[in-house]
C-alpha cells in the first residue's frame, strides 16, 4: 500500500537571488527525499513558495526605487528558473501573494481569535519621528551587544547570529534616515502561545527517537524556558491585511512569521484546486496516516516545532488523547548552516556563491553531489571550491563516471551493442550482485530516515567496489580469451551500474536519466521504481558517453578570486 508523504519546504524571501547555503539548508534535501519516495511509488505532495511579504521585500524595494511587487515578480521568476535548472521538483511552488493564501490566513486568524487564542494588546516599539512611522525590526540598526558588530539588525545580528530585540542594540538608529528612534506604545494582536505550553511539551517528548538531536534538544529547551505570547501583527502596509473591522488596524498587516507557515496549508489547497480536485488536500492534512516532513534551516526550528504546531492545535481543536483535525509535523529534519570558504554566507557583504551565477558556468549534478556529500545535517559544514573540484574529479569522474563509461564502452564494443547473455557466475560475481541489491536497501533505509550523507556514502562505496571488481577480473581480456566468462563479468558490472543509477537518482537526476537511456531503457528514470533493474540479455544499449566532465585545477583560483572581487564591490 503506497504511503502518503507531505513535504513542506521553507519559503524564501523574494528579495534577492538564492545562494548555495539556501540550497544545502533545505531545498536539496527536500528534493532528494521527495524523489526517493516517488521512486518507491508513494504519494508525495511537496510544496513551498516565495515569501513576498515582510521587511526584506520593502527594504529592497526602497533601495532600488521600485515597488515591493516589482521586487517579488523579479525574484519569484528567477526562483522558478533556478528550481527547474537544479532539478528541484515541487508539486507546487507558489507565493504568499495569492488570494487563496490570504483567504486561508484570514480563516485561521479568525478561528483562533474566536477561540481566544488571539487577542489585542499594546507593546513598545521603535518609532521614527523623522519618517513618522513605527519601525519593524529590520528597519532598525545598531551595534550588537554580544559581538560588537556595528550593522546588527533589530531582529538578529548577522555576524554572530544572536537573536535581538531593537531595544537591545547599542546606538539604535533608523535604517531609513539614520536618526535614533523613540520607544512608543502601539496596539497589536498577539498569539496566546502560553496556552499551548503543556500540550506542546507532551507532544514534543514523543519525538525524541524521531527528530534529530539538535532539533529535539533545541525545541525542548525552548519550551522548558516557558512560552511567551507573541505579536502577530505589525505596523507595515505591505502584507496580508488584518481581517478585523477596526480603523486602528487598517494600516497594519499580519506578521510574516505567522502567515508564512500557513502557506503550507494554503499551497496544498491551491495545488488541489489546480488538480481539479478541490478537496484533495484533505488526503495529506486530515488523514492521520500521512506523515508531514518540514525541511528548513536551523534558524527556523521554533517556527516549525513550536509555533506552527500550536497554530494547528488551536485551529484543529487538538486534544492529547484524540489529536486534532489537522496533522502535526512528524519530522522536522532541520539542517545546520553551510559556510563558504570557512566564512559565514553574508548577503550584505556579498560573500556567497549565487545560484544563477553557478548555473551559468557549471552543470547542476556536480553541485547536488558536492552539497549532498557535505550536507550540514548535524553540524555546520563548509563549501570550498577546492573541495568541489576534488569531489567532481575524484569521485564523480574518476570513480562513478569511470566505472559507467568503461563498462558500457566494453559491452557495446565487444557484445554487438547489446546486453550479453551470461553463462555461469562465480562466487565473486554473485557476491557483488548481492552487494548491489543490499546497497539499494541500505540507501533506501537511510533516505527514509533523512540521512542523506550516509545514503550517498553507501552508493559511492558500491561504485568503488565495482571498480575493484572490474580491475581484478579484467573483462577486456576475458572477452577475447574466455568469452563466456567475459559475458558473465560484464553482465554483473551492468547490474551494478543499473543499481547505481537508481541509488543515485534522488541525488543526481540529470545524469541518472542519461544513464537510464544508455542502458537502453525507455521513459523517465523516476518511473522505473526503487528496484535493481536486471539487464535483459539482447537488450540494445545506447551510445556510451561520459556522465561527468573533469574540471581544471585553475577553477579553484578563478572562483576564489571572483568571490573576493564580489565582496570588495559590495
Amino acid at each position: 500500500m503506497p504511503e502518503k508523504v507531505f513535504i513542506g519546504v521553507a519559503w524564501p524571501y523574494a528579495n534577492g537571488p538564492l545562494h548555495l547555503g539556501h540550497i544545502a539548508g533545505c531545498y536539496l534535501p527536500a528534493d532528494i527525499f521527495a524523489r526517493y519516495h516517488r521512486l518507491r511509488g508513494n504519494r508525495v505532495l511537496m510544496v513551498s513558495g516565495s515569501d513576498q511579504h515582510g521587511t526584506p521585500i520593502t527594504i529592497r524595494a526602497e533601495q532600488e526605487g521600485i515597488t515591493p511587487q516589482q521586487v517579488v515578480d523579479k525574484y519569484h521568476a528567477q526562483f522558478l528558473r533556478n528550481w527547474e535548472q537544479l532539478g528541484i521538483t515541487f508539486d507546487l511552488y507558489t507565493t504568499t501573494g495569492t488570494a487563496n493564501h490570504r483567504q486561508v490566513v484570514h480563516e485561521i486568524f479568525l478561528r483562533l481569535r474566536e477561540r481566544g487564542y488571539i487577542y489585542p494588546a499594546t507593546q513598545q516599539q521603535p518609532y521614527c519621528p523623522t519618517d513618522r512611522r513605527f519601525l519593524p525590526d529590520r528597519y532598525v540598526e545598531g551595534t550588537c551587544p554580544s559581538c560588537g558588530y556595528e550593522r546588527a539588525r533589530g531582529d538578529q545580528c548577522e555576524r554572530c547570529g544572536k537573536p535581538l530585540n531593537p531595544q537591545d542594540l547599542i546606538g539604535m538608529r533608523c535604517r531609513l534616515c539614520g536618526e535614533p528612534p523613540q520607544i512608543r506604545e502601539t496596539r497589536h494582536y498577539f498569539l496566546r502561545l502560553s496556552a499551548f505550553q503543556d500540550y506542546l511539551l507532551a507532544w514534543v517528548r514523543t519525538k525524541e527517537q524521531v527528530w534529530r538531536p539538535n532539533v529535539y534538544n533545541f525545541t525542548l529547551r525552548f519550551l522548558e524556558g516557558g512560552l511567551q505570547d507573541r505579536a502577530i501583527t505589525r505596523d507595515l502596509e505591505w502584507g496580508v491585511p488584518v481581517p478585523v473591522d477596526d480603523p486602528e488596524f487598517a494600516s497594519k498587516r499580519i506578521y510574516v512569521w505567522f502567515e508564512a507557515v500557513i502557506g503550507y496549508l494554503s499551497a496544498s489547497k491551491e495545488w488541489a484546486m489546480r488538480q481539479g480536485e478541490p478537496e484533495a488536500w484533505r488526503d495529506y492534512w486530515q488523514d492521520p496516516a500521512c506523515r508531514h516532513y518540514y525541511f528548513i534551516g536551523k534558524d527556523n526550528i521554533p517556527f516549525h516545532t513550536v509555533i506552527w504546531p500550536a497554530m494547528l492545535m488551536g485551529y484543529g481543536e487538538w486534544t492529547p488523547k484524540g489529536g486534532g483535525s489537522y496533522n502535526l509535523p512528524y519530522d522536522v529534519p532541520a539542517n545546520e548552516f553551510l559556510n563558504l570558504e570557512r566564512q559565514k554566507f553574508s548577503t550584505s557583504q556579498n560573500w556567497a556563491v549565487w545560484v544563477p551565477d553557478y548555473l551559468e558556468r557549471y552543470p547542476p549534478d556536480p553541485l547536488r553531489y558536492c552539497l549532498s556529500a557535505n550536507m550540514p545535517e548535524t553540524a555546520d559544514a563548509d563549501f570550498s571550491w577546492r573541495e568541489f573540484v576534488r569531489r567532481n574529479n575524484d569521485e564523480l569522474v574518476a570513480t562513478y563516471g569511470n566505472l559507467v563509461h568503461r563498462v558500457l564502452t566494453l559491452t557495446v564494443r565487444h557484445c554487438e551493442g547489446k546486453v550479453p547473455r551470461p553463462g555461469s557466475f562465480t562466487p565473486e560475481d554473485i557476491a557483488l550482485q548481492q552487494e548491489a541489491r543490499r546497497t539499494l536497501e541500505r540507501v533506501g533505509t537511510a533516505l527514509g530516515l533523512c540521512r542523506f550523507r550516509e545514503a550517498l556514502g553507501y552508493a559511492m562505496a558500491l561504485a568503488q567496489e565495482a571498480n575493484r571488481y572490474v580491475d581484478q577480473t579484467a573483462p577486456w581480456r576475458l572477452v577475447r580469451e574466455a568469452p563466456q566468462r567475459g559475458s558473465a563479468v560484464l553482465w554483473t558490472a551492468l547490474l551494478v551500474v543499473s543499481a547505481l543509477k537508481t541509488c543515485f537518482a534522488p541525488f543526481l537526476p540529470f545524469s541518472s536519466q542519461r544513464l537510464h537511456r544508455m542502458l537502453g531503457l525507455e521513459g523517465a528514470v523516476e518511473q522505473a521504481g526503487w528496484t535493481v533493474q536486471e539487464p535483459t540479455p539482447g537488450q540494445p544499449l545506447g551510445p556510451p558517453e561520459p556522465l561527468f566532465a573533469k574540471l581544471e585545477e585553475r577553477v579553484v583560483e578563478e572562483e576564489v578570486q571572483r568571490l573576493l572581487a564580489q565582496r570588495r564591490s559590495s
